[in-house]
C-alpha cells in the first residue's frame, strides 16, 4: 500500500509509461481529513472512470489554510496512506498550494474528477484538461455525508458521554 504513495517527480515517470500504454489517467484531490464512506463511495466511481486513479491530497498547511484550525485532524502522511489502502486508488499524492491548478498543469490527466459542490464551470484545472483533450466529471454529492457533519456527531456524542468522577474510596 505504501508502494502507491509517491512524489510528485516519481508520479510524472509512472504516468508516462500508464499514457504510453494506453490507459486513461483518472485524476481527484481534496484534504480526505477523517475518511468517510462518502469518500469511498467517490474514489471508486472516479475508479471507474479510467484505468488508473490519481489521488492528490492536500498537505497538513494546505489544509490549515484553507480550512482554518484545528485541521487537519489527520496529519498527511496519515490521510495519504489511509488513501493508498483503498483498492481503488492507484497513485496518492502531496499537494502543498491551497489548490491542484499547478499539479493538474504537470499530470495532465485524461479525466479530472470532483465532487458535487462543484461544478464544472468552477472546477480548477478544467481549462488545463480540455486543452488536453480530456473531460472534467462531477459526481453527485451524497447527501449528509461530510467530513464536518462527522466532526460534529463526534462533539455531540462526546458531550452526552457522563464525566467519570475520581475513585474517593482508594
Amino acid at each position: 500500500m505504501r508502494e502507491k504513495i509517491t512524489t510528485e517527480k516519481e508520479l510524472i515517470g509512472k504516468l508516462v509509461e500508464d499514457k504510453a500504454a494506453g490507459k486513461r489517467i483518472v485524476f481527484t484531490n481534496g484534504c480526505f481529513d477523517l475518511i468517510h464512506v462518502g469518500h469511498v463511495r467517490y474514489l471508486a466511481e472516479a475508479k471507474s472512470l479510467g484505468e488508473i486513479l490519481v489521488v492528490a491530497i492536500n498537505s497538513d498547511r494546505s489544509v490549515a489554510r484553507l480550512k482554518g484550525p484545528p485541521r487537519p485532524i489527520v496529519s498527511e502522511q496519515e490521510r495519504a496512506e489511509i488513501i493508498a489502502a483503498l483498492e481503488c486508488v492507484d497513485y496518492v499524492t502531496i499537494f502543498d498550494e491551497p489548490d491542484p491548478y499547478r499539479i493538474i498543469s504537470v499530470l495532465k490527466p485524461n479525466i479530472l474528477v470532483k465532487g458535487g459542490d462543484w461544478t464544472k464551470e468552477t472546477t480548477v484545472g478544467r481549462d488545463v484538461v480540455e486543452a488536453g483533450g480530456g473531460r472534467v466529471v462531477v459526481l453527485p454529492y451524497v447527501e449528509g455525508i461530510s467530513t464536518t457533519g462527522l466532526m460534529d456527531r463526534i462533539l455531540q456524542r462526546c458531550e452526552s458521554i457522563p464525566k467519570k468522577r475520581p475513585n474517593n474510596s482508594e
